[in-house]
């Protein structure tokens, strides 16, 4: 049963905690929508879990019902005997770790990746025939949602890929990993994800299913690993997107240049937000060959 709005208050009250709007802390309460994040990702006994923003714990405990190994990690230092308390029951399929998903806007934290690695390892001496990789589910932190997503699907965590990610995530954002071409949102994190991942909105979530309430709504998202990606080099998308979008209401032609080689179908007069994902994967191979 997740934790009861009353159960985090208390829970936190009793460790001398408050929510912290610096870090972004707004529990997720709803516990009709908890059920659907677990229920999206789909978790099978055995499967290397990695958790940001642990919080106080709630979904945390419900993936480890439903028989995930997991790696919860938290910022907030202050949260960590409160964590270890919950979950200390379930060793060892749970590690928590107290630090920062991130060590830089394009860089993750060698710390998380290096312990979502030791717990494939370790399950892997038991299931040796399945192929090595993890999922993400988590209720991101708003202000590490864009990057952490980025990261994790190109790099992977310490050369293991990224199979699925269930994510809740600022409603602006979920328009933006789901946006389609020629609407406002459409833009790079989104075309990076879609080439590499099949992305939708599973469900919508109100300001009301959190404690304190945020200003904003929240969606949860759903990215499974494509087979095979559009793209095997990521990076030359990055620096195509960051090129073209930069000038997005431009020609193409006018930011590339009127005799860079174009793929077959792209239109020179095109602007960059009509092009489609594949369309923009075939003009970053054309590019690293020029």
């Amino acid at each position: 049963m997740p934790q009861t709005l009353t159960q985090i208050k208390t829970s936190l009250s009793a460790f001398g905690l408050r929510p912290k709007h610096r870090l972004g802390q707004n529990f997720l309460h709803d516990h009709n929508k908890l059920r659907a994040v677990v229920q999206a990702a789909d978790i099978q006994p055995g499967q290397t879990v990695l958790e940001v923003g642990a919080g106080t714990g709630t979904l945390s405990e419900l993936l480890l019902e439903a028989g995930a190994n997991l790696v919860a990690v938290e910022v907030d230092r202050d949260l960590e005997a409160l964590l270890q308390q919950r979950l200390s029951v379930y060793s060892p399929r749970a590690t928590l770790l107290i630090a920062d998903a991130l060590a830089g806007k394009h860089q993750l934290n060698p710390l998380v990746t290096q312990a979502v690695r030791g717990m494939i390892n370790n399950a892997t001496e038991h299931t040796p025939h399945t192929p090595p990789s993890f999922k993400l589910v988590a209720n991101l932190p708003y202000n590490i949602a864009s990057p952490l997503l980025a990261n994790l699907a190109t790099q992977g965590a310490d050369g293991v890929a990224m199979s699925d990610a269930v994510v809740m995530v600022q409603r602006e954002v979920a328009d933006r990993l789901c946006a389609a071409p020629g609407g406002k949102a459409y833009g790079p994190l989104g075309i990076l994800l879609q080439a590499i991942c099949h992305v939708e909105t599973v469900a919508t979530v109100s300001a009301e299913c959190f404690w304190p309430k945020p200003k904003v709504g929240s969606a949860v998202v759903r990215l499974k690993r494509r087979t095979p990606p559009m793209t095997d080099n990521t990076d030359a998308l990055r620096h195509t997107l960051q090129r073209l979008f930069s000038q997005r209401r431009k020609k193409i032609s006018t930011t590339l240049g009127r005799d860079q080689k174009l793929p077959e179908g792209v239109d020179p007069s095109d602007r960059p937000q009509r092009l489609s994902v594949e369309q923009l994967v075939a003009i970053s191979r054309c590019l690293k060959q020029a």
